[in-house]
């Protein structure tokens, strides 16, 4: 008995539709990476951690405006919120960085996005993009709460919501620097690995050891380096910016001394080294 061979048909057809470029996946990448800073479109127990810190965030700014409605008198200004949050923004970053970065190379899909038009550097872009994005809107959201809860309680009609807004507006730069600052390190640290505890782990270690380096040396008897101190943590470094670009509103109240431009450019510095080095990292896994 012969065997024959039978083909069958399963309906396979070619694409015909149009082809997108690389803009198009940059933009996928980005949105996705939004999505799963929330837990939207992933399991309930991804979004327990990010919404309940976002929660919190909120809650803190609800109960400011109704205090501030009550007595009249400002709690904690937008720059002071964002240092009183920072606890809560390093945990946030530790989750989420080892969520956009570790899975990718644990579960190896990394080949595939790079088989595509979707390059290394585009994929470092749309990843730090959307951590950015997701710390930021973590800190203005409940400041754009806190600003509300001013504009309609205060008692100089139209000038009083201006004066507001213009304090508002380096409230959402100083947040804006957190998340830029914050993300960009997270996210060079879960790159190094593909276990998320891991790289929880390290994020949170940065933060952690560097603090202490800080209280030591800033007290050391020496104005010139108690000045400096706050160049060694990030935390630090951007609570001397704030004191620097905005004097008087932060929370930390660093003696940054004459050295504000150098807090300024070591944060640049820093945050464009971090992605240099992600950049670095992805071409050579591209490159693969």
């Amino acid at each position: 008995m012969s065997e024959a061979g039978v083909i069958h048909d399963i309906g396979y057809q070619r694409y015909s539709g149009p082809r997108l470029g690389r803009r198009a996946g940059l933009t996928a990448l980005y949105v996705h990476g939004l999505r799963s800073s929330f837990g939207l479109g992933r399991s309930a127990k991804a979004k327990i951690f990010p919404w309940l810190v976002a929660g919190i965030m909120l809650l803190v700014a609800v109960i400011l405006a109704a205090v501030r409605s009550q007595i009249g008198e400002t709690i904690l200004t937008y720059v002071q919120y964002d240092d009183q949050m920072s606890w809560l923004i390093i945990f946030f970053v530790a989750i989420l960085a080892p969520q956009l970065m570790s899975r990718d190379i644990r579960s190896g899909t990394l080949p595939l996005y790079f088989s595509r038009p979707v390059r290394a550097a585009d994929y470092v872009l749309a990843k730090f993009a959307a951590m950015a994005t997701a710390v930021w809107l973590l800190l203005g959201v409940p400041q754009l709460i806190m600003f509300l809860g001013a504009a309609f309680t205060t008692k100089n009609g139209a000038s009083g919501v201006w004066n507001e807004f213009l304090d508002l507006v380096p409230g959402w730069g100083y947040s804006l620097l957190w998340a830029l600052l914050f993300s960009s390190i997270g996210l060079l640290i879960a790159s190094m690995t593909g276990k998320q505890a891991f790289a929880a782990g390290g994020i949170v270690a940065v933060f952690l050891v560097t603090t202490p380096v800080f209280g030591v040396l800033a007290s050391i008897p020496s104005t010139t380096a108690n000045a400096l101190a706050g160049l060694v943590s990030p935390m630090t470094l951007i609570a001397g910016v704030g004191a620097w670009l905005t004097p008087g509103t932060s929370e930390m109240e660093l003696n940054i001394g004459r050295f504000g431009a150098i807090y300024a450019i070591e944060t640049a510095c820093l945050i464009a080294a971090c992605l240099l080095l992600l950049l670095a990292r992805y071409r050579k896994v591209a490159s693969l």
